[in-house]
């Protein structure tokens, strides 16, 4: 369901304006088209008060995309709307081209994007679920029972055989990505366990996340001017003197409209996003719908549960203008917002002073005293990971070095209360 052919198609594009909603983001729209290899010959746009229920556009465009396809011999139409199955067969019945709706062509960027084992497996998932309901499509020709005296028998369509296939196929994925699920939740206990915090980068597609995370970590995540360049998460480990090592996590970017099915299938990706510690919303300082773009992300961030994650605003693109790299604190003194840019490095070390502060009340680190009888205790640091030096005293008491997350530290407060009476240096 991923493979596809290489090169670009000689494409249109077709926007539908209501006149009671918000217009949608025409150059975005060809951005998206660009990015899955299209060659654009046209644009057309149409206004109306609701969709059309046969065609979604009007009769009178209908005609006019006709000749437009048959004149430019265009290949395929890109409507950017969603269109139902009865729709798609519609419009391919008259323009006598394929026709594909925005879902199917972000869809169709998922699939070259996808590089991992994971990715490929969620991009198939949405697709086949973007499918099922378009299979008649192709297989209203052929049937392998029959009507008539002497030729009715016990079979099946080949469009039911087809679906039962798919389904069949979505829940062997299904089953593949749950175990996937188990493995990311393993590692974040492990991660956890270790005392270490994780930090996420957030935002709408092509805000510069994979170049603010290759100057983060050192990595080389591969990085283009183009939407949904990055798709596979990626995992660093970064050194943030004075504070310590956290995890870094690059995630696939949002956008307008992102089809319901992809945020289901990227739901085990997502998560590594829903459990970080803090996360690092990027915006495109120049863009002129940044705006827009924030309350997109926002919506998304909520539908998987994350907004209530800690949160800085990361203005990127800053030297575009020349404009110099600053931070913004709120009322309370907490910083909010964070100019940098990722290209020149440009405030970059007030953007790692910003996230040692946000996450310095998630750590404490002292000295412990246990006494010989606090076996368990001792045995639950290390299992966590949190003991960075020990010395036994010569009357049996254990002297520890610890560092490890605040809300681990009251957990075990909770089991021991005489910890905090042994406690012989202030949280951070």
């Amino acid at each position: 369901m991923i493979d596809r052919p290489e090169g670009g198609e000689r494409v249109v594009l077709v926007h539908l304006l209501l006149r009671h909603s918000e217009p949608p983001d025409l150059e975005e729209f060809r951005e998206l088209a660009l990015s899955a290899g299209a060659e654009v010959i046209d644009v057309t746009s149409t206004s109306r008060e609701a969709p059309d229920a046969k065609y979604c556009i009007g009769k009178g465009k209908v005609q006019e995309l006709q000749e437009m396809v048959a004149q430019n011999k265009i290949a395929l139409a890109l409507f950017d709307h969603s269109l139902t199955p009865a729709q798609e067969r519609n419009l391919e019945r008259e323009l006598k081209c394929r026709v594909l709706d925005r879902t199917g062509l972000i869809l169709d960027i998922f699939a070259q994007r996808a590089r991992t084992y994971e990715g490929k497996l969620q991009v198939e998932l949405a697709q086949l679920k973007h499918h099922a309901s378009r299979l008649v499509r192709g297989w209203t020709h052929l049937e392998r029972q029959k009507g008539g005296i002497g030729l009715r028998g016990p079979g099946e369509t080949q469009l039911e055989v087809d679906r039962r296939l798919i389904r069949g196929r979505i829940k062997h994925i299904q089953a593949r990505l749950e175990k996937v699920r188990k493995q990311r939740a393993e590692g974040r206990r492990t991660r956890q366990n270790a005392s270490l915090c994780t930090v996420s980068l957030v935002g709408y597609t092509n805000a510069g996340k994979s170049t603010l995370f290759n100057v983060l970590t050192g990595s080389e995540v591969f990085v283009a001017n183009k939407l949904f360049a990055t798709l596979d998460p990626t995992l660093r480990r970064v050194t943030l003197e004075p504070f310590g090592d956290i995890i870094c996590a690059d995630t696939v970017g949002f956008i307008r409209q992102l089809p319901h099915g992809l945020v289901e299938a990227f739901r085990a990706t997502l998560e590594e996003t829903q459990d970080a510690d803090l996360l690092l919303h990027v915006i495109d300082s120049q863009d002129e719908l940044r705006e827009a773009h924030i309350k997109q992300v926002e919506a998304v961030l909520a539908e998987i549960g994350a907004m209530e994650v800690p949160i800085i605003e990361v203005y990127n693109k800053i030297d575009l203008t020349d404009a110099p790299p600053k931070m913004f604190r709120d009322e309370a003194g907490v910083i909010r917002r964070v100019f940098v840019s990722a290209k020149t490095g440009a405030g970059l070390d007030l953007l790692k002073e910003a996230v040692i502060e946000r996450l310095g009340n998630k750590m404490i680190s002292g000295e412990l005293c246990l006494l010989p009888n606090q076996y368990r205790e001792r045995a639950l640091l290390f299992e966590m990971g949190a003991v960075l030096d020990e010395a036994l005293e010569d009357d049996g008491h254990w002297q520890l070095k610890i560092r490890l997350p605040k809300q681990k530290w009251d957990h075990l407060c909770g089991i021991d209360p005489a910890l905090k009476m042994r406690w012989k240096q202030s949280e951070e």
